[in-house]
């Protein structure tokens, strides 16, 4: 590894420990002539992964995209940035473990609906009218009876949870 103090291309690993759930591992290198330390990062390469936009163009997959997305719809609330990050890494992983090298971009929104639906209802009403670019009021208002449906059922099956 190339030092960046002084060019010299021999380093020494110092420290190592996994970082990203273990998908990451966090090195400390020592430069083998100056002495100078530094971080690197060490991760498995993965193909690229395109996204198939409405349009029918393809673009590389961003989570960038996505996690301006969801802290848009969740501006606000009562939710965390380390809840909307968990968020965007489930959606990503989901993406990643299904194993195709394509994936619509409508796929990646119902994932994203998917989880958002779980952790704040009016960030999800907020995400689902610009995905699903309602058209009127009554689409709107079918969206949030069936949010108030689920709802239901799930304070009925756990009441001790309000």
């Amino acid at each position: 590894m190339q030092c960046p103090h002084c060019g010299y291309n021999g380093s020494k690993v110092v420290d190592s420990r996994p970082t990203d759930d273990g998908r990451v591992i966090r090195r400390r290198r020592e430069c083998e002539h100056c002495g100078f330390r530094f971080t690197t990062f060490e991760r498995v390469e993965a193909t690229p992964l395109l996204v198939i936009k409405k349009n029918g163009n393809r673009e590389e997959f961003n989570r960038e995209k996505i996690l301006k997305g969801v802290v848009r719809s969740a501006e606000k609330r009562p939710v965390s940035m380390n809840a909307i990050t968990d968020l965007v890494d489930r959606v990503e992983n989901k993406v990643r473990s299904a194993g195709d090298n394509e994936v619509t971009s409508r796929q990646i929104g119902e994932y994203v609906m998917e989880e958002l639906v779980n952790l704040d209802e009016i960030a999800y009403i907020r995400f689902a009218s610009v995905y699903r670019q309602f058209k009127d009021m009554s689409v709107f208002y079918e969206e949030l009876k069936e949010i108030m449906e689920k709802d239901k059922k799930k304070n009925a099956k756990h009441p001790e949870e309000k």
